[in-house]
């Protein structure tokens, strides 16, 4: 199950390791003055846009998952510190389909969110031309797969069940696969989390 908080990121997609400053912001009129000033966009008003978008393209069964405390309603808090992680991801059903929208491009939870409304507006955008429908512009967020689906950690290092091997066992055996799971191997990134997922699971187990 999905949850709202913490923040449950796709498998299968890496993060970003260089994170931008502000993109979006929100324009307010000073009061006594005629001209708008840019001002931080806050999560409420970037969950303001996502709901709109969201709403728009018909989309049910969605949760936004950040690092962010949730309220009552579940959406993310705005009277909150900014988390370590900014991450934002968008998990949501489309004609009877799973999806996941993911951004951590941003250095704040606010502007990640943002940028996924700003996503999908310019995706329904493009529909508009006619040459592919919503669901079909969004496949390839549908391969992304859900948080915890996993295969059990010795079934994808190779180790047979009920086996119980050590420390050295399971780090010899990670890197002789990594060297075929990897994106530079042949593989890919989904394979290379699945794999660096249960080494990890595997050393909670065995330590």
């Amino acid at each position: 199950m999905t949850q709202a908080y913490p923040l449950q990121w796709p498998q299968s997609r890496p993060r970003t390791k260089h994170r931008k400053g502000a993109a979006f912001n929100k324009k307010v009129r000073e009061r006594g003055n005629s001209y708008d000033t840019a001002k931080a966009l806050t999560i409420a008003d970037a969950i303001g846009r996502l709901q709109a978008e969201v709403d728009r393209i018909g989309a049910s069964q969605y949760v936004l998952s950040t690092n962010v405390p949730t309220r009552l309603d579940g959406l993310p808090r705005s009277d909150t510190a900014q988390p370590t992680d900014p991450g934002a991801c968008l998990y949501f059903t489309l004609k009877g389909k799973p999806h996941a929208l993911p951004c951590d491009t941003y250095n704040r939870v606010a502007d990640n969110i943002a940028a996924i409304a700003k996503h999908i507006e310019a995706t329904r955008a493009i529909e508009r031309y006619g040459v592919a429908t919503l669901a079909e512009m969004f496949t390839g967020f549908a391969a992304l797969p859900a948080p915890g689906a996993t295969r059990p950690w010795r079934d994808v290092m190779g180790f047979p069940d009920g086996s119980h091997p050590t420390v050295a066992e399971i780090d010899a055996m990670f890197r002789m696969l990594a060297k075929k799971r990897h994106p530079d191997a042949g593989g890919s990134h989904l394979l290379m989390a699945e794999l660096t997922a249960a080494r990890d699971e595997a050393l909670r187990e065995v330590g």
